[in-house]
């Protein structure tokens, strides 16, 4: 067994929820939840999210400014450049979590006058992935073990989002639009 060669960039969670009303049709409901161990910014938590709950414009929550602007230039901001811009403003939040992974899991912030929450369900068999930084046209490399969730919700105040998760295939294994993806570990190149 070799270590990988390249710089651990970040360590922690990343669940996503991508809801839409149609297979296939365009995403209604975006959300990247990081729960970061690690990371030159430091620990912390951060909701990138965009629903007709934010009147379709992305929104920030954070418990840590600096790591949600970090994540913006590094990770997220490749994974979705929407979620680049800084002009997009970080909103101070409480974080909890609860559950257990391998029946639902719930993810729920409070912010000045709102309160979100983000539930997985109707949980799959997990796929561990490995990609080297570059590969498919990445600038990071990645090893995660994600979780696909055929069932989940994200509400604000009490009321959910339009949509839902529709399930799709990944490396040929049964896959959602929606997954927990836990144990995750971001690279670049030393």
């Amino acid at each position: 067994m070799a270590a990988d060669p390249n710089r651990v960039i970040l360590t922690g969670e990343n669940p996503f929820i991508r809801l839409s009303a149609s297979d296939g049709g365009t995403i209604t409901t975006n959300a990247s939840y990081w729960r970061i161990v690690t990371c030159p910014a430091g620990p912390g938590h951060v909701l990138y999210l965009k629903s007709e709950l934010t009147e379709h414009a992305w929104r920030i929550y954070s418990d840590n400014i600096a790591l949600a602007r970090w994540l913006q230039d590094t990770v997220q901001g490749m994974l979705n450049p929407e979620t680049a811009d800084k002009d997009i403003p970080v909103v101070e939040a409480d974080f909890a979590k609860s559950g257990d992974p391998r029946y639902f899991w719930s993810e729920s912030l409070i912010a000045h006058r709102e309160e979100l929450s983000l539930t997985w369900y109707d949980i799959g068999d997990p796929l561990l992935i490995h990609t080297e930084p570059g590969e498919g046209g990445r600038k990071y490399g990645v090893c995660t073990l994600l979780i696909p969730a055929l069932g989940a919700r994200v509400t604000k105040n009490g009321v959910a989002a339009a949509g839902k998760p529709w399930p799709t295939q990944r490396e040929g294994r049964p896959f959602s639009t929606c997954a927990l993806a836990f144990s995750e570990s971001w690279t670049e190149p030393r």
